[in-house]
């Protein structure tokens, strides 16, 4: 019979969770005093507040998402018509020597997902301009003193310039050009 009355009360307890009502916050959460703008932008809203039991997520141990957590930086090119075009940087080099993945990454569809073309290892990249086929870059890099082994930085200008294949396809192959 106890176990019986127990069932019933956590039942009920668990309904309870699901009312669609708003919860409370707890008791002992601090009270928050809305904020104001300074100018930046919005005002901060309030907290969020529960409204349903949580659900508990392990980690991913997926490879592509694996992978996907190694981007660390993110350029989308949107002056390229039509075309899904990005730029973007993956750790996961030696950071004593440069360490900077950076791909130059065009979406082909759903089904085949993105063609991706390796620019180089580099410390950091900037873009300087952008034109429909071509992107301008700098990029700061790491090198070694052969005689001396001491390393040393120096920065670098590449123009990437590709030719869409039809109807705004990815193309084939890009072209990395040093420039001035």
């Amino acid at each position: 019979m106890t176990r019986l009355i127990l069932s019933a009360a956590v039942l009920l307890g668990l309904a309870a969770c699901d009312s669609g009502a708003p919860s409370a916050p707890p008791a002992d959460a601090p009270a928050t005093a809305p904020e104001t703008s300074s100018g930046t932008g919005p005002a901060p809203s309030a907290p969020l507040v529960t409204a349903g039991p949580s659900v508990n997520v392990l980690p991913s141990t997926d490879a592509a998402i694996q992978q996907a957590a190694a981007v660390v930086k993110l350029d989308p090119l949107a002056g390229q018509g039509g075309a899904t075009v990005k730029l973007f940087g993956t750790g996961g080099g030696d950071p004593a020597m440069n360490g900077l993945y950076v791909d130059l990454a065009f979406f082909e569809s759903p089904a085949e997902g993105w063609r991706v073309f390796r620019i180089g290892d580099v410390l950091d990249y900037t873009v300087l301009s952008e034109a429909p086929g071509r992107v301008d870059l700098k990029v700061e890099e790491s090198v070694m003193d052969e005689t001396s082994g001491r390393i040393g930085s120096r920065e670098r200008r590449l123009i990437v310039a590709w030719t869409p294949g039809a109807d705004g396809t990815p193309p084939a192959a890009i072209t990395v050009t040093p420039a001035q």
